[in-house]
């Protein structure tokens, strides 16, 4: 599956920066841009799946970028700003933002908003795998045609573990990526979480291999 591609908009290079290194981590493809009339540009020659703009930039704010943008895109943009006013936030919901988040924030809810976006927006594909088909939009999973009832968490895993084929992810690795870095629990969760999802794939749970002291992968049989 093709990877989403952010452009994060803000005149202050360290947020960018910031920003950009934990989306990348979470496996966006990114880019950046100083200013209002720099993101009006790239956006104009490439495509973007989503932008986050700061308000607060020199010579033009977000309000008047996403003006501009209006005029020729209709790529959705989350506004990333220290403006913690209603006042702010309705005007940049009414101008068409599709999401509003102030500063400081949370990288793990600004992921979660982002995720969350981005998978309610995609386009209904189903990817298979053997026996084994998944819809990312709905995180829906079909196991010889018939609905299987996950949890998110369990969709997560397999659909990490599906589009990393034959990949060994260690316990460690795969907390970093379904629960987040801040996760402090047991990392046998992880475990457990495997032989739930085995379970509800029925026979075609043996395609999640287990590779002694080493970790969990996916491997059609």
């Amino acid at each position: 599956m093709k990877k989403e591609k952010i452009l994060i908009v803000d005149d202050e290079k360290h947020i960018r920066r910031l920003v950009g290194d934990y989306l990348a981590h979470e496996g966006f493809f990114v880019e950046e841009a100083e200013s209002g009339q720099l993101a009006l540009e790239k956006i104009a020659e490439g495509s973007f799946n989503l932008v986050l703009l700061d308000i607060r930039m020199p010579k033009m704010d977000g309000f008047e970028t996403l003006k501009r943008l209006r005029q020729y895109s209709d790529v959705p943009v989350m506004f990333l700003t220290a403006l913690d006013d209603e006042r702010s936030e309705i005007q940049a919901l009414n101008d068409g933002a599709v999401d509003y988040i102030t500063k400081p924030f949370s990288f793990d809810l600004l992921i979660a908003r982002i995720t969350n976006f981005l998978k309610r927006n995609r386009p209904t594909e189903l990817e298979t795998f053997g026996k084994i088909s998944l819809d990312r939009a709905k995180s829906q999973v079909f196991v010889d045609g018939t609905l299987a009832d996950l949890t998110q968490k369990e969709f997560d895993i397999l659909d990490y573990l599906c589009q990393n084929t034959d990949r060994i992810f260690s316990r460690d690795l795969l907390l970093d990526h379904i629960w987040g870095i801040s996760f402090y629990g047991d990392e046998r969760t992880v475990d457990t979480h495997i032989k739930t999802l085995r379970k509800k794939l029925g026979k075609w749970g043996d395609y999640i291999k287990t590779k002694r002291g080493m970790g969990y992968y996916f491997e059609i049989n």
